[in-house]
């Protein structure tokens, strides 16, 4: 991979600020904004772009917060055999005096073929880190991750899944989609990747109505949320609302599996930073709050029901609606 020239700027011209996905490569990439979702996807979006020019990347995450003195630059000293290198850095807002006495130290000359991207969501803290960095220190390069507002906006964001993922949806069927979880990035995305990965060939709006019962009220994911809040009567309604009005019971099956792995997945972590589990740091902000009221034997007699319920929509028994009742009954008890 081409040297990414260090040093500071000599100008005092404010650095590029782009798009989250228009995100490039630079020795200093910082992701602002309160938007976690397109956070993650530039983020993702980065690691790949570096790890095509240099398949032997290596990639180290560290926690602006608890950082100790000198952690940053050690992770950013020359390796044996010169490997590229990506430093992703969470929680910069709440950055410790340790990690940005390092980082003021780096941007002055950052490290050849290594990328620092920073994760700052909002507040003021490490103010003298950023303005330093828009000023042009570090050679860097700013993607903004506002809040995503319009309609408009968030159907640019999920045709760019889908395109990211070499597949195709029809324009109704994208605007089907996004007023489905208009409400919710992070369940739009989440929907986007289900479509992805379980309906085959491109998606037209049959194929969207099919999954999500083409209602905006009801959705595969409210029904989900609503049962693991522990509300049995309110997450039955949303389920019969969701299947009157054309919902295939496979996906709702998936949206609960989709929460349940991701709250197992935490709960067996503890504190584990996000990175290390493989998800965006509001999934695992979400896990946390839907985890409230259960334990690790109600969890895991939840995931064996899922089992046996996702065989049963698919033809082991002879009533998937009645599997669906029972398993948003045991989910709604915690599994107890």
């Amino acid at each position: 991979m081409a040297a990414r020239t260090s040093g500071a700027a000599t100008s005092s011209a404010a650095i590029p600020k782009l798009s989250w996905n228009a995100v490039r490569p630079a020795p200093v990439v910082l992701i602002s904004g309160p938007e976690d979702v397109l956070a993650d996807r530039a983020t993702s979006m980065l690691r790949d772009a570096l790890r095509a020019e240099d398949p032997a990347l290596e990639v180290s995450d560290l926690d602006a917060a608890s950082a100790p003195r000198g952690e940053l630059l050690t992770l950013a000293s020359p390796s044996l055999f010169g490997e590229a290198r990506l430093i992703r850095v969470s929680g910069v807002e709440h950055a410790g005096d340790d990690f940005l006495l390092d980082a003021l130290s780096y941007i002055e000359a950052p490290a050849d073929d290594t990328t620092l991207l920073l994760r700052h969501r909002s507040g003021q803290r490490g103010k003298k880190l950023l303005d330093a960095i828009r000023a042009g220190r570090g050679r860097g390069v700013e993607v903004v991750c506002a809040e995503l507002k319009k309609d408009s906006e968030k159907q640019d964001f999920a045709q760019a899944e889908f395109r990211a993922a070499g597949r195709r949806i029809a324009p109704g069927a994208l605007r089907a989609l996004v007023s489905a979880f208009s409400d919710d990035l992070g369940e739009l995305s989440a929907a986007c990747r289900q479509l992805i990965a379980d309906a085959p060939g491109d998606i037209d709006e049959r194929t969207v109505s099919r999954y999500y019962g083409g209602r905006v009220e009801t959705t595969a994911f409210e029904v989900a949320d609503t049962a693991i809040a522990g509300r049995h009567g309110e997450a039955l309604v949303a389920l019969r609302h969701a299947l009157e009005s054309g919902a295939d019971p496979v996906p709702i099956v998936g949206a609960f599996a989709m929460k349940i792995r991701t709250m197992a997945k935490v709960q067996g972590a503890g504190r584990a930073p996000a990175a290390s589990l493989g998800l965006a740091p509001w999934q695992v902000d979400r896990a946390r709050r839907d985890l409230a009221g259960w334990d690790d034997a109600g969890l895991a007699r939840v995931i064996e029901a899922l089992a046996a319920t996702d065989a049963a929509v698919k033809g082991a028994e002879r009533d998937p609606v009645f599997a669906l009742e029972r398993l948003v009954g045991l989910i709604a008890a915690r599994g107890r």
